[in-house]
């Protein structure tokens, strides 16, 4: 059976957690972590995998999006939120930082953000991709994201020569 609607299949829960568990050992999570998996039936809930964190209990929740997934590779999902729990103390350092730094609301204060939170996501998923090359059963990476990229010829469409 499928991981997700994607492939015109319903997503087997046990699968999933299944995986959920073999990554939060794969990754050390667990047992110095309290975590379980959740899954979303809100039909309206536009992310394919989320997660909440209480670091002062080492308390997590991982949601997936039981619904709609946008993902292909429910596997990759799983890998790349836990790889944000990992990461987070990192993150709240940085966003420490920044908070610290910059003026509220100030351009720079947007700057930083806006640069920290595209590498933060570009590191996870690249992080993700890696442990799923090593240790994944399913080593196909989605690709739902792409359908909302432009490609090269239509960003630059309608663009005059420098000529």
């Amino acid at each position: 059976m499928g991981l997700n609607k994607k492939e015109g299949k319903i997503m087997d829960r046990e699968k999933v957690k299944e995986l959920f568990d073999k990554y939060t050992k794969k990754l050390r999570i667990v047992p110095e972590w309290d975590i379980r998996l959740e899954f979303v039936e809100d039909p309206d809930w536009k992310k394919t995998g989320d997660f909440k964190i209480d670091p002062t209990d080492k308390k997590a929740v991982l949601m997936l999006n039981a619904v709609n997934p946008k993902d292909e590779n429910i596997e990759e999902t799983i890998v790349h939120e836990l790889m944000h729990i990992k990461m987070y103390p990192l993150d709240q350092v940085c966003e420490s930082m920044i908070i610290n730094m910059f003026d509220e609301g100030s351009k720079a204060q947007n700057f930083a953000y806006q640069e920290f939170f595209t590498t933060l996501e570009v590191t996870v998923e690249e992080l993700a991709k890696c442990f799923l090359y090593e240790f994944g059963e399913n080593k196909e990476l989605s690709y739902g994201r792409m359908s909302k990229i432009k490609s090269f010829n239509e960003l630059y469409d309608g663009l005059n020569s420098i000529e």
